[in-house]
């Protein structure tokens, strides 16, 4: 069948067998492996994708389903000038990027959480909850909690550019 997909903003029209799900396809036709395939039966989220905004485990959706879809890999989350999400800065800082092979998952679960749910820094529940939706081996989970905390009390902060009054400098004429 001939599908199109449009991944991180690039449009790919593909012709792929009906039977093949949306992890291969991304993987093998457009080239992006960073996800991954661990369980393959929907359990350890290694897989998992954004598509149309919602998180997605790609090894149990077929690619012919997506058709038409707008979705986002690991590969996708650095922002256009190559700076890293504040989950990609977020997840280092708090080291949890141990082996790697679920940190894209991890990444973009959380990314579609955050893109949901701007409060999610004041629900240290649904972060965890959020957490324990994948599987990994090797951080204990608290590292990525915390990154993900960081990552929406980031999100959240007011930039300069957001203010609408800034803060003024005293002058030499108003100082006390």
């Amino acid at each position: 069948m001939r599908i199109t997909l449009t991944v991180n903003g690039e449009t790919h029209r593909l012709d792929v067998e009906p039977r093949r799900i949306l992890a291969d396809v991304l993987r093998e036709e457009c080239r992006l492996t960073g996800t991954h395939l661990g369980c393959e039966h929907g359990v350890c989220g290694a897989c998992t994708v954004l598509v149309d905004g919602e998180a997605v485990r790609s090894c149990l959706v077929f690619a012919v389903q997506c058709d038409g879809s707008s979705m986002g890999t690991v590969e996708g989350l650095a922002g256009p000038g190559g700076d890293p999400h504040p989950l990609q800065r977020a997840f280092s800082a708090e080291h949890a990027l141990q082996c790697g092979f679920c940190t894209p998952g991890f990444l973009m679960v959380a990314a579609g959480a955050l893109a949901a749910d701007p409060g999610l820094a004041d629900s240290p529940e649904k972060v965890d909850a959020l957490v324990g939706s994948n599987l990994c081996r090797c951080t204990g989970y608290e590292p990525i909690r915390r990154a993900i905390l960081r990552a929406a009390r980031e999100q959240n902060a007011p930039r300069p550019d957001d203010m609408r009054d800034p803060p003024q400098r005293p002058s030499a004429h108003n100082r006390p």
